[in-house]
């Protein structure tokens, strides 16, 4: 934690086997300027948000120029400041290299993924386009609003995707081929009701 940024990188610039130290002082600068980090490269790593240990790791993983990346939930814990600079970061990486990233946040998906998989207890549930996944449910979501206490009726009688509560009363989102009735109304599809829609198919998705 008490090593710099800089000193980091040319660290492990020297592990990856770069020994000319002007070329290697080159390249750190190349990747600091490249994930936004120059201006604190002589700042102590301890010392970094979590968004700047988020794209420090970016500038150690493009050390090697690699043709893959993989990042394992890579927005967890930021704030959406440093959120949007991670996306715009990544997006400007896959331009010229394979990302592949395993997120359980939908916006990373949303935002970031020209194609997606869904995952659910070990089986592949979807491996496709998100606008193809959002087309295949669009008009076949509806919510309502319940009293928290009457879930477990409409859970018998309906494929509930998800719920949220608020102020004691309890917004339910299913899906259904046709118009359920009973109150319901058509809902604007969002990408979340799609990988919903997939595991609710292996776990229960009701909570309160």
């Amino acid at each position: 934690p008490r090593i710099s940024a800089e000193q980091m990188l040319d660290h492990i610039a020297q592990l990856k086997g770069i020994g000319n130290k002007s070329e290697r002082k080159e390249l750190v600068a190349a990747l600091l300027e490249k994930v936004n980090l120059s201006k604190d490269k002589k700042k102590n790593l301890g010392g970094y948000s979590g968004g700047m240990k988020q794209r420090f790791g970016i500038a150690q993983a493009l050390m090697g120029n690699p043709k893959l990346i993989i990042v394992d939930e890579p927005t967890a814990g930021l704030d959406p400041a440093e959120r949007n600079r991670f996306y715009n970061l990544l997006s400007q990486i896959g331009e010229n290299t394979i990302v592949i990233l395993s997120t359980h946040i939908v916006e990373d998906v949303r935002t970031l993924c020209s194609d997606m998989a869904i995952i659910c207890e070990g089986q592949l549930m979807y491996n496709g386009k998100p606008d193809t996944a959002i087309d295949e449910i669009e008009g076949k979501i509806y919510s309502k609003t319940i009293v928290k206490e009457d879930v477990s009726k409409y859970k018998g009688e309906y494929k509930i995707i998800s719920t949220q509560l608020k102020g004691g009363q309890l917004n339910i989102r299913i899906y259904s081929d046709t118009d359920p009735g009973n109150g319901f109304i058509q809902a604007p599809v969002v990408l979340e009701d799609f990988y919903f829609s997939k595991i609710a198919e292996k776990v229960d998705v009701v909570t309160l």
